[in-house]
């Protein structure tokens, strides 16, 4: 049986449209495009239904045929999410308060798709972790309220069922998979106690004793908090808004790990400055962080915390891992240029290096062959569009948003776990009237006085590290540790350079070519040589002025009549070295 081929969401100021996916990219004939601007829209985690709102109702349809499921009232909806198995729909609009209303209404609101009745109407006043969290099977559902978290049975929310109070309960994240389900809860720290996070498994909850795992630290005024898929373990990155030193106007980060089976651990990176991005794989064995001063590294760790591969550096500060796992994406957005890099994780091989620049948005298609790439409003408000993409670099589909009209969102229809198969990897660029977009490579810039010579290592701005292959038992460069390789790089550079200043065995005097750079000839006039010498001193100067202007540099008048002389002074130097 063929797989399925999945839609992509598409909405923005022109509307609401479905596309059936990759490689045709075709509007899905069972929907029928809403023309009213849409910023709110979702699918459900199994993918079968769909819900938008578009400012006068929340829809929500079938994705196999298009047929309804249920139309609410609900105009002002900025927010939608189905419960795991579709019993529930989650709609959250901004908290408002009348003189009618002056505690205001019930703005997160619990409603029952096979009916359309309301279940439940409660208070959420921030948008920030509005949506209560859900167990897979849904017969648990949590809630964090006023530093609590209140569990609930069955998906009645008319009695709390278990409750979590501890001081400040900041965070939480409840794990994904079968049960019995684990929760991680974040306290931060106060009046110089430390900030910790433990893990609970449901409902042997609160204290110390009881937790699967506990681990405290300074330095955190906020985290993240990540499960893996088997819910085996939780990477939690902690963030501070000011780095005290002045290093960095990010702030300062740390990543600590913890597992249910209670071990705990401070991640080691090997390079200062930020973390910008912790993925986990979905074999929920390996974690891949991007991290540290630009250019960054990119290392894959273990469970043990051991690097198993490093990346070495390059414009990045986002990791993504295919649905399947096999195909890892290292991607520089927001200020860098949008350069991606492919690997094969499991040759550890680069497949492609393609460049989107200016996306906002990334993600993978759940058949993990396709990615589509945006650049949406509010974060750009010009060239909005979409481009979907394979893996290898080829640019399969791409539509820009019309004249005056901006793109808000672009969402891929999920699918069940094993849906789509992993297929072998390609690395050959897969057909398209569109192209690739592979980045040329980039030369540093030379002066032109020196573009004639060859060119030496202490050229570049900074030397990149090259990856390297840290897992045991490998031989070769690939098993030096990172400061021999370091040693062996600098060796190798000192005997480049001194091949290039070797002097020849047998020095012959040949009249130079016309020329303003400063490649010395000799005459056989001290004299002569003298003067040649002095002219393409002044030609040089002359150069470096007209770059100047060139660069938009406004020069004196003085220096304009230097730039008048440069055809004289060439003549001069050409009857020289014709003597």
């Amino acid at each position: 049986m063929a797989p399925p081929i999945p839609l992509l969401a598409v909405c923005g100021s022109d509307g609401t449209s479905l596309l059936r996916g990759p490689p045709q990219c075709e509007l899905d004939s069972s929907f029928q495009r809403d023309s009213r601007p849409s910023r709110c829209l979702t699918f459900s985690r199994d993918g079968t239904l769909f819900g938008w709102c578009n400012g006068h109702s929340v829809s929500v349809l079938r994705c196999a045929d298009g047929s309804a499921v249920s139309t609410l009232n609900l105009p002002k909806t900025n927010l939608l999410e189905f419960s795991p198995l579709n019993n529930i729909l989650v709609t959250w609009q901004p908290y408002t308060k009348t003189q009618d209303s002056p505690q205001g209404e019930a703005n997160l609101q619990l409603w029952d798709l096979s009916s359309g009745r309301l279940i439940k109407a409660l208070y959420q006043k921030k948008a920030e972790s509005w949506c209560p969290s859900w167990s897979e099977d849904e017969k648990i559902c949590v809630r964090s309220v006023n530093n609590e978290l209140h569990f609930y049975e069955n998906n009645d929310f008319n009695s709390i069922a278990n409750k979590l109070h501890m001081q400040k309960v900041s965070d939480f994240a409840l794990s994904p998979g079968a049960q019995p389900s684990k929760v991680a809860v974040y306290v931060p720290g106060s009046k110089g106690a430390p900030s910790f996070v433990r893990l609970y498994q449901y409902p042997v909850l609160g204290g110390a004793s009881a937790a699967l795992a506990n681990k405290s630290f300074f330095k955190a005024d906020r985290v993240n908090m990540q499960w893996n898929q088997k819910a085996s373990a939780v990477l939690v990155t902690a963030s501070t808004e000011v780095d005290k030193t002045g290093a960095s106007y990010y702030g300062e980060q740390t990543l600590h790990y913890l597992a249910a089976n209670g071990e705990t651990a401070l991640v080691q990176l090997a390079k200062n400055g930020p973390i910008y991005d912790v993925a986990w794989s979905p074999n929920s064995t390996e974690f891949c962080v991007v991290y540290g001063f630009m250019p960054a590294k990119a290392t894959v760790f273990n469970l043990k915390c051991d690097p198993v591969f490093d990346f070495g550096t390059g414009p990045r500060n986002a990791a993504y891992y295919s649905p399947q796992g096999h195909i890892l994406v290292l991607a520089g957005f927001g200020n860098l240029r949008g350069q991606m890099e492919v690997w094969d994780v499991k040759k550890y091989k680069q497949v492609s290096k393609p460049q989107a620049p200016d996306a906002t948005y990334f993600s993978w298609c759940p058949d993990g062959e396709h990615i589509v790439t945006a650049t949406c409003s509010p974060r750009l408000r010009v060239s909005n569009g979409y481009k979907i993409w394979h893996y290898t670099g080829t640019v399969l589909h791409k539509q820009d948003a019309a004249a005056g009209s901006e793109l808000w969102k672009v969402h891929w229809q999920p699918f069940p776990e094993g849906s789509f198969p992993e297929r072998p990897i390609k690395y050959q660029a897969a057909p398209s009237e569109l192209g690739t977009t592979e980045a040329a490579p980039i030369q540093a810039y030379r002066p032109p006085a020196l573009r004639h010579l060859p060119a030496t290592p202490s050229s570049k701005l900074h030397e990149d590290e090259p990856p390297q292959d840290l897992r045991p038992g490998l031989s070769g460069e690939k098993s030096l540790s990172k400061s021999a390789l370091k040693n062996q790089r600098k060796r190798e550079a000192k005997k480049a350079a001194k091949q290039e200043t070797k002097p020849d065995p047998e020095p012959a005097c040949l009249p130079a070519p016309v020329s303003n750079s400063q490649s010395e000839a000799c005459s056989g006039d001290a004299e002569t040589d003298k003067k040649i010498k002095n002219l393409k001193k002044k030609l040089k100067a002359i150069e470096e002025l007209k770059e100047q202007q060139a660069s938009g540099k406004v020069l004196q008048k003085n220096q304009l009549e230097k730039i008048q002389k440069e055809e004289q002074l060439l003549k001069e130097l050409q009857e020289l070295q014709i003597k």
